[in-house]
């Protein structure tokens, strides 16, 4: 069989950037909420959020390294594996690179140490503004990469020049017509994927009578950022559909599965097998017109679909449909979740209900999984363009022999594979030890070596002793 080194390429790259994505979309989120529990420590002199915040840092420091570490084989990759790509499009896409490099990489790595090691050595507002300053640095560098990439989707601010992209306006290459909704997703999902991780642990800890009075807080603090983040993240979902229905109608159309040119009284496919090669649905289960309402606002509103294009301009029909079912169907029960801990709270029953314990539980690695389904929906619903309607994918790959391409991918799968297997040895490691002690964090911040917290503390106690008395 002769090997394709254009699909070896795409495969090499949607497995490594798959890699990737898995450990921003926990640590932008865990520094928000890291960040959180400092704040409120500080404010109230509760341990306990204390507590969280110093259990939580270990997992996020080394989520944070695996993702420095697999994110820099991307950028090598453009070179390797798509080089003409990188030279049709560096002009644009070179900078905003660098700009996430110079502006969030330069503030996470100057910050990063302080937060991780400086609690005993700083003050504990210099130590709080660190967190604060690396919290951000997730930020904008979600920030940058969804430009870059969405200026991939919608491209903007440009002229092409020898058939070479040159920037006309930053404002309108930054700003792209996708860009806002997108970000706004991303971070969005990332918030709910890290709230999610830490509810799952705490409830995990709840069934198995374990760190009882961290895990009540923190499980308490998720679900109250559930509820109000997942129907916010649907929301914003909503408005990002009607965005790329207005510049990428054949993705939207692959993503509800639509075939006709142009159709009205869309129904609502809950269930379908899509076919490519008989340009049609098997076995479709849906709601009338509801699909219309959803995406027009309108009833019987029409909606372009897979065959006013011809099929090389068609993506992946099966993946792309069935990615986006996960990523919705994760999203609604994550809805449920959240009323459903709404409901248990006002009966008392939150931290002693086994059902909703165990559910909780079995969601913790959902939000990555909706992430990933997400990112696929988007990407392969671009295809077969790598900037939508300029530049096809297959056009830009690097002319290398497909052997070397398949041995690189094979290094990467067995490499990758390895390391994700001593993530989650040294993550389940750190969650089955736990988090600090009160004795021990007590031990740790009186003393001459943490002036800053000791003060603070020995205020608490010196306030629970007078209470007592």
């Amino acid at each position: 069989m002769e090997l394709d080194v254009a699909i070896l390429s795409r495969v090499q790259f949607a497995f490594t950037v798959s890699f990737h994505i898995i450990f921003p979309s926990i640590t932008i989120g865990l520094a928000t909420l890291i960040a959180i529990w400092e704040g409120l420590w500080l404010k109230t002199h509760n341990p306990y959020y204390l507590q969280l915040a110093k259990f939580w840092i270990k997992p996020f420091a080394i989520t944070f390294g695996m993702g420095v570490v697999s994110g820099i084989v991307l950028s090598y990759e453009f070179g390797t594996n798509f080089s003409v790509f990188s030279e049709l499009t560096g002009a644009v896409l070179g900078p905003l690179m660098a700009y996430e490099v110079l502006t969030a990489f330069f503030l996470e790595a100057g910050f990063l140490g302080v937060m991780l090691f400086g609690w005993q050595r700083v003050s504990p507002k210099m130590h709080y503004i660190s967190t604060l300053v690396v919290t951000l640095g997730t930020w904008i560098s979600a920030f940058w990469i969804i430009v870059a990439n969405s200026w991939m989707h919608t491209p903007a601010g440009h002229i092409i020049v020898d058939g070479k992209f040159e920037v006309a306006s930053w404002f309108d290459v930054i700003f792209n017509p996708s860009m806002p909704y997108r970000f706004t997703h991303m971070l969005t999902a990332s918030f709910i994927t890290a709230t999610f991780v830490v509810a799952g642990v705490c409830a995990c800890y709840l069934l198995k009578k374990q760190h009882q009075n961290m895990a009540k807080k923190g499980l308490s603090m998720c679900m109250w950022i559930a509820l109000i983040l997942t129907p916010l993240q649907a929301y914003i979902g909503d408005l990002h559909g009607l965005n790329v229905q207005e510049h990428q109608p054949i993705k939207l159309a692959a993503m509800e599965g639509i075939w006709p040119a142009e159709e009205k009284n869309v129904p609502l496919l809950l269930f379908a097998l899509p076919d490519m090669e008989a340009e049609k649905n098997h076995a479709e289960i849906g709601i009338p017109n509801l699909g219309s309402l959803i995406l027009t606002h309108s009833w019987d509103g029409a909606v372009q679909g897979l065959k006013s294009v011809p099929p090389e301009d068609r993506p992946n029909v099966p993946l792309v449909f069935w990615s986006f079912r996960v990523m919705v169907g994760i999203g609604f029960g994550m809805i449920g979740i959240a009323l459903f801990a709404l409901i248990l709270r006002r009966k008392g029953a939150l931290y002693s209900n086994k059902v909703f314990l165990f559910i909780v539980t079995l969601f913790t690695p959902t939000g990555v999984i909706a992430v990933l389904a997400g990112w696929y929906v988007v990407e392969i619903g671009r295809q077969p363009w790598l900037v939508q309607g300029l530049v096809r994918t297959i056009d830009v790959v690097s002319p290398l022999p497909p052997e070397r391409v398949l041995f690189s991918l094979t290094l990467f799968v067995i490499i990758y594979t390895l390391l994700f297997g001593v993530y989650l040895y040294f993550m389940r490691k750190l969650i089955k030890k736990g988090p600090p002690s009160m004795e021990a964090l007590e031990k740790q911040m009186i003393g001459m070596k943490a002036p800053g917290y000791a003060l603070a503390w020995v205020k608490t106690l010196n306030k629970s002793e007078q209470g007592d008395k």
